[in-house]
């Protein structure tokens, strides 16, 4: 999967150097520890993952087993396969992305890991599953939606010259899959809620993109995103009263096996309109958020739910670091949008650098929501 956060507005961003301008004098570096780290104990808390195979789902897959947690890695790709599932992106040939491979890796870590070769795509699978995994352990804590398919053509374009096959690979698996999984699971969280003594309530995990809130790609991926979101909001209000929370996690450039391949072969800088990947985030990333958000308390976990989380802020609310002890920044920060998006457009139509007291001290301030949010993107932006 590729998250990729599509331009602002160039009048927005040109404000948004404004206040790099305004904040500078103010701005002071912060020294960070190269360590992260994260302590909890989940020896009896069971998780679901799904698409853990590979990517987003893989790291968090992993990250629940460092965590302690008993993890089921669900996903397509199995070592009783003999092929590559369809719509699978490339990846180096020489990595094992298997369940299998994830089940033994959260055991390596101090879980228990668990792989189920699956296809989610069938109706009726994700709720089979569901009910042996209940059955075998008893409770329920966390549901993490991550499984996705990749569409068979590229993703940009106008969405009447794309076919509903567009709308079945991006809306399939990553929206009505993410639903049936939701609805296959609450019961046996409310349960688990009402039947186990605990400090934290049980937590629906489903991972969207910041293409919820802005525009990218093309019509189907923005509204497939938009509706992970509110149905993560929409079910907090039900479950608010069983103890069940909601999220839906928003990672930011991942490095995710498929992305690096493309850097590889090339392919990279076209397909992200030339974003740097070297400075993105892991996809452990998305783990040590997810594994911060189980961890809370039930009254702070129950204000959050329904919320929209990103994970690199996260990182900062809850002072964790990413594999190689960086914290990238968020994409709507300043420090994300105006070296990705900014600086080069205006050295373009200036004709002269950005100064580097301006490009080495641009401040960690994130674009409201409702800033972020608006307009089209540049191309199509006729102000």
């Amino acid at each position: 999967r590729i998250v990729i956060m599509t331009m602002l507005p160039l009048q927005t961003l040109l404000l948004s150097l404004v206040l790099v301008a305004l904040s500078i004098d103010a701005f002071s570096m912060r020294m960070t520890s190269s360590s992260p780290t994260i302590t909890t104990t989940n020896k009896s808390r069971v998780a679901i993952v799904t698409g853990a195979s590979r990517g987003i789902g893989r790291g968090i897959a992993v990250e629940l087993g460092n965590a302690g947690y008993t993890v089921y890695a669900l996903g397509r790709s199995s070592r009783v396969s003999s092929s590559s599932p369809d719509g699978q992106r490339r990846v180096a040939d020489d990595l094992e992305l298997t369940v299998e491979s994830a089940a033994e890796e959260i055991t390596k870590r101090g879980g228990q890991g668990h792989a189920i070769p699956c296809d989610l795509s069938k109706d009726g699978v994700i709720e089979e599953i569901i009910e042996r995994i209940v059955k075998e352990q008893e409770r329920l804590d966390v549901m993490v939606c991550s499984a996705y398919t990749t569409p068979p053509d590229n993703l940009r374009g106008e969405f009447w010259n794309q076919g509903l096959d567009m709308w079945d690979a991006v809306n399939g698996v990553g929206l009505r899959q993410v639903y049936a999984a939701c609805r296959a699971a609450a019961p046996h969280m409310i349960e688990t809620a009402k039947n186990i003594p605990q400090k934290q309530p049980p937590l629906m995990c489903l991972v969207s993109s910041f293409g919820g809130k802005s525009y990218t790609f093309n019509v189907a991926y923005g509204v497939g995103k938009a509706a992970i979101d509110r149905l993560s909001t929409d079910m907090s209000y039900q479950l608010a009263k069983y103890g069940v929370a909601t999220t839906a996690l928003y990672p930011g450039l991942v490095k995710t096996e498929a992305n690096l391949q493309m850097v590889e072969d090339g392919t990279w800088d076209e397909a992200s309109g030339n974003l740097d990947l070297s400075q993105g985030e892991s996809p452990e990333f998305s783990g040590r958020a997810l594994v911060q958000l189980a961890s809370l308390d039930k009254e702070t976990m129950m204000e959050r739910s329904g919320n929209v989380e990103v994970v690199a802020e996260m990182a900062k609310e809850f002072d964790f670091y990413d594999l190689d002890g960086r914290r990238p920044a968020s994409i709507r920060s300043l420090q994300y949008l105006l070296p990705n998006f900014v600086f080069a457009q205006i050295e373009k139509e200036a004709g002269k650098p950005v100064p580097d007291w301006i490009k080495n001290n641009v401040p960690d301030v994130l674009l409201p929501w409702s800033t972020f949010s608006s307009g089209p993107p540049p191309e199509m932006d006729s102000r």
